[in-house]
This record gives C-alpha cells, structure tokens and sequence, in this order.
C-alpha cells in the first residue's frame, strides 16, 4: 500500500470530527521500554494504561490514529462476541476462557469509564444495545444468551416481541436481548480523544510510518520502518485486521488466520424530531440476528448510522443507498424518503470460529487479531490486559485465552471469495423467516 496514495475515508465521522493532534514521523534511531505497532483502539488503550502505571511506551502507526477499523466501523459498543456465547468460550479456553468472558462483560462499562476519566468528548451515549431476533425461531438465541450472560453477572435481559416493538419502533422483531451497558460512540473521535491523552501522559507515537518488520536483538525488540527503527524491551502488535496491509513480512501467520471482509457503514441526513421519536427513541445501539446484518444507531445530529453488504461488480455505493433504503422503510414505513450524505467501509477482521486470536510472540510480546464485528469495547479492555501482560503480571491474572498462530490454508484465494458467504447468509435468512 502506496502511503503517498492513501486518504481518509469520506466518512461521517471524518467529516464531524476535530482534527487529530499533529505527530512526527519515526526517524533515524528511537528507543521506549515498550513499543506498540498500530495507533488503533488497542494500541492506543494499551499506551494509557501502561502511562498510568508510569511505564516509558511509544507507538509507531502506519497512517494516522483511528486511520483504520478503529476510525471507520459503526461505534456500537456492544460487550459481547458475535457468534460465541459464555460457555463456548470456557469450553474452549478454560479458566482463562472465564476470566475472558468476565472482560466482556465489563468492557463496555470500561469504555465510557476510561472516557470520562480522560474527559474525552466522543458523542458517547451509554444507552445499551438491542439484539431484536428476526424470526420467531431466533428467540432460542435471545434466550440463551440471557441465560449464559445473567450466569456471569451481566445487566441483561430477556425482551418480549412487545417490547422490542416499543424500544425500536418497529414490528419487524420477535423478541430480543438487551444488554443495559453498551451503547454507542463517534469512533473516530474516541480515538483521537485516546492519542491526546496519550501524549499528555508523556507517550510517543510516530505516525505515517508503516512498520516493516520487528526482531529480537540483544534481549530487546527492533521495529523497523522504512526511515528508522526503534527498539524496546516489551512489544504489542495492535494492527488486528490490517496486519498485511502496509508490510507482508510484519506478522504473516497473524495476519493470514483473519479475513479482512468490507463493512460498508452511512448515514442518512438527519431526521425530524417527529420521526426520531418513533424510531429508536430512546437511542439504543441496535444489531439484530441477521446473517446479513441489519443495524442501526444515532449519533448526535439524530442521523440513523446504518450499513450493509454489496457483493459483485458495478456503482456499489448507488446500489447499497438503494437496497438500505428499501430495508429501513420496511422495518419503519413512517421514516419516509430517504437520502445518505456520507457511505464508507473498512475492514472487519474475521476469524473462522468467530473468536478473537491473542498470542505470546515472543518474550515480552503479545498480539492479537479477530475483532469479528465486536471491536470497540473489545479493544479498549483487551488493551487494559495487554499492558498488565507487559508489566508482568502473571498469567493466571489475565483475562487473555492465548492460542498458537493459525493461518487459514489458501488465505489469498478465499480471501477473494470470502464476499460470496454474503449469498449463504441471505439463504439462511430467507429460510428462517416464519
């Protein structure tokens, strides 16, 4: 990727939000005692936590903080997984799989918290997140998930289809899940929010400096780039669905176990008052049980931020308008003619098991990959944990299911394909309609 040719996304969020702080690039011979590569969520979180502690950290980012997923997603924050439930997880990791969970179950609250603390202004509404099922037979999922959550102490509850009508505004839902913590935010501005604190904290972060590779010497961690390199005794890798996107010999076996998939987000113009009463009114972050998902939240010009999927050649921004529009007039026919000033994407990372990947790299290295959809509070805790794993602290006190580096066999040619699933999941919808 040609850095010369890069540009922010046209995004609402790039068009709302201040300007980030302005930071120098990596040259010549640096040092920290701890080196993050990737100024996103993670990065960022990891950097000032590890500044709280009173721990010397720089961090190197290939473009700008919040350039990547973390500037250009949805910014619901939503403290589960997509697909695993509680007992997956302990049944695939164990007692670190427990700690995990109990990581997500807070790291909403641990979001909006870390923001207050930093009085970082992100358009934060902790308003929760509703999981409507779109089909009768979906409210199986509704009330597992309430049954395994309620286990490990989370504020949820189980929502009748009337109640779910009255939350969204909507009869096209048979029920649902509601989580009284998430909500939602300006992503972008979080991460912006994050860097400023950052630097006051005294850290360091070099931006339009692609890391191109990272080595062990001399009981230290060198980190090149292509003007200079910086080395320290602990590293991080926070690039999570852009790991090969600026360097192919940075983290390959990482960067080949998840699929970067486009996640195509817009926002309408906003709506009237009138009409923003009868949708959403009280201003939930919504993502319903749709393989292709159907979402939707407010930020706080009382646009409706919502997305989708396009698959195939041709005017995808015109096409995509055309098939949301016709999906948010059928969930609320009183929204009227709609227009979408601002359509965007950026990758989402995607793991086969729907499960995030952390793994040691080394002494005193960690990285991780796999937001699957779920980022947001995800990375803020999961940075919180990865600058307790660079101090030290023992295993046994980490919310962190390590595993091994698992590429996927032919990554190149299904990454290609990976937008065809698109296909499978409108069948499986179309099926479970009743």
């Amino acid at each position: 990727m040609d850095i010369a040719e890069v540009r922010w996304p046209d995004s609402l969020w790039a068009a709302v939000t201040p300007k980030g702080p302005d930071l120098p690039e990596l040259s010549g011979g640096q040092a920290a005692d701890v080196v993050i590569i990737g100024a996103g969520f993670t990065g960022l979180s990891t950097a000032l936590h590890l500044r709280e502690a009173g721990v010397d950290v720089a961090i190197v980012e290939a473009m700008e903080p919040g350039w990547g997923a973390s500037g250009r997603n949805n910014g619901q924050v939503i403290p589960t997984l997509s697909r695993p439930d509680p007992e997956d997880i302990v049944a695939k990791h164990g007692a670190a799989g427990e700690r995990f969970v109990g990581l997500l179950r807070d790291s909403a609250s641990m979001l909006f918290e870390l923001a207050r603390r930093h009085r970082i202004e992100a358009e934060q509404e902790q308003s929760g997140w509703v999981q409507p099922v779109h089909s009768s037979g979906r409210i199986k999922i509704a009330e597992r998930r309430v049954r395994q959550w309620s286990k490990f102490g989370a504020a949820v509850e189980l929502l009748s289809r009337e109640q779910v009508r009255d939350m969204l505004g909507s009869e096209a839902w048979f029920g649902g899940f509601w989580n009284r913590t998430g909500g939602h935010i300006n992503p972008l501005a979080l991460s912006r929010g994050l860097a400023r604190a950052v630097l006051d904290k005294g850290a360091k972060i070099y931006a339009r400096s692609p890391a191109l590779k990272f080595e062990r010497r001399s009981d230290r961690w060198l980190v090149k780039t292509a003007n200079g390199e910086i080395s320290g005794r602990a590293l991080v890798v926070a690039t999570n669905a852009y790991s090969g996107e600026f360097s192919r010999t940075l983290v390959p076996d990482i960067a080949h176990e998840v699929m970067p998939v486009f996640s195509w987000q817009m926002a309408t113009q906003p709506l009237s008052d009138n009409v923003r009463k009868t949708i959403i009114p009280a201003r939930q972050a919504m993502s319903d049980t749709h393989g292709e998902l159907y979402f939707a939240r407010y930020d706080a010009r009382n646009r409706l931020v919502t997305g989708g999927a396009v698959i195939g050649p041709g005017n995808k921004p015109e096409r995509l308008k055309a098939r949301v529009t016709e999906r948010l007039q059928q969930l609320w026919p009183q929204i009227g003619e709609l227009s979408f000033d601002y359509i965007w994407n950026g990758y989402v990372g995607m793991t086969t098991d729907f499960l995030p990947r952390i793994h040691r790299l080394g002494p005193d290295a960690y990285g991780w990959t796999g937001c699957n959809g779920r980022a947001v509070a995800l990375s803020i805790a999961l940075g919180h944990e990865l600058s307790k794993a660079v101090r030290g602290v023992g295993e046994s006190d980490l919310a962190l299911p390590f595993t091994e580096p698992a590429p996927i066999p032919a990554h190149g040619l299904l990454r290609k394909l990976a937008p065809l699933m698109l296909l499978l999941y409108r069948r499986r919808d179309a099926r479970e309609m009743t």
